[in-house]
């Protein structure tokens, strides 16, 4: 083999190693730090991974919000009115946190299927809701519709 074509096959090599070490170390990288976000739905099917952080967003479930007076602990339910999942916080909730309004938490699901949110996100203004958190609802609805059509029917048959 020629030496200058020697040369360019190991620069060749060498850069090629380079750049897929490069990419290994950002795709690792980037696998430690992503939130997949899950709706009520799918958590409490066992679909959630436990001790994985991921978010988790629904609607703040009416009558299910639980202060403790000896501390910031904070225990509630987040629904997408299929199902429904406890969550606790310990912290300070932002302003517009509610009962029946929307909420992104973020945190760690643990093996009693309890998440426990570090971090709670509340919607900014009366139009705006996540997209995950919309796009879990509508699913969820027109679950919750095909049914009730499906009930409706059969009291019909009868």
């Amino acid at each position: 083999m020629h030496p200058i074509r020697k040369k360019r096959l190991t620069i060749l090599a060498f850069l090629v190693a380079g750049i897929a070490l490069a990419v290994g170390l950002t795709t690792y990288a980037l696998r430690q730090n992503i939130n997949l976000f899950y709706d009520p739905t799918e958590i409490s099917a066992g679909n959630a991974p436990v001790d994985v952080r991921i978010r988790a967003g629904g609607m703040v479930e009416e009558g299910s919000v639980i202060r403790d007076t000896e501390s910031l602990k904070v225990n509630f339910r987040v629904t997408d009115y299929a199902a429904s999942v406890p969550v606790q916080y310990v912290g300070i909730l932002p302003d517009l946190f509610a009962e029946g309004q929307g909420v992104v938490a973020m945190g760690r699901l643990n093996e009693e299927g309890l998440f426990v949110a570090d971090q709670v996100l509340a919607k900014h203004d009366e139009n705006y809701m996540p997209p995950e958190v919309a796009d879990a609802l509508e699913k969820s609805s027109k679950g919750l519709n095909k049914a009730n059509a499906e009930k409706a029917a059969e009291s019909a048959a009868y």
